[in-house]
């Protein structure tokens, strides 16, 4: 049997070692969940009907919706839309509205214009756990606009089991 160096060993035990690391797949971070804002609940209508559109339409309200952890899309997920728009006040049934995410998770609702409320141009949005059967924890967002002449907004979702 061959002797080695006391240093070769080692250095080949460490490099063996280090081997699985080197070449191990990368894995996603773990992506955290998106907590809900505040204000995001004001005037949030429980159970608002899934809608092709809102009102007569013109702005576009996007998003994604993911699972906390790995990033998975998650389809089907049910993501109610309101505002304050040209057509009516954040506060009437009118301007409510859900729809359901595609296979990539990626969601889109056409509404009127949003307008400024309380000197911002903002939305709301939900994931509402009691109106869905996803097993995820219930999330409000409030996201402002960069300007009241931006005819989109897109938004993420990054929702926790429950």
């Amino acid at each position: 049997m061959p002797t080695f160096p006391r240093r070769t060993l080692l250095i080949g035990a460490a490099a063996a070692l280090a081997a699985p690391v080197l070449f191990r797949p990368a894995r996603a971070q773990g992506l955290a969940p998106t907590p809900t804002m505040r204000g995001g609940a004001n005037n949030y209508r429980p159970g608002a009907p899934i809608v092709e559109r809102i009102g007569g339409g013109g702005f576009l309200m996007t998003g994604s919706v993911r699972r906390a952890g790995d990033g998975a899309p998650l389809a089907g997920r049910r993501i109610q839309v309101w505002a304050h728009t040209t057509e009516g006040h954040e506060r009437d049934a009118r301007s409510h509205g859900a729809t359901l995410t595609d296979a990539e998770g990626r969601f889109a609702l056409d509404m009127p214009q949003i307008v400024p409320a309380f000197g911002q141009p903002h939305g709301h949005l939900a994931y509402d756990s009691d109106y869905d059967d996803g097993g995820f924890r219930t999330v409000f967002l409030r996201p402002i606009m960069g300007s009241p002449g931006d005819r989109t907004l897109d938004v993420a979702f990054v929702l926790e089991p429950a």
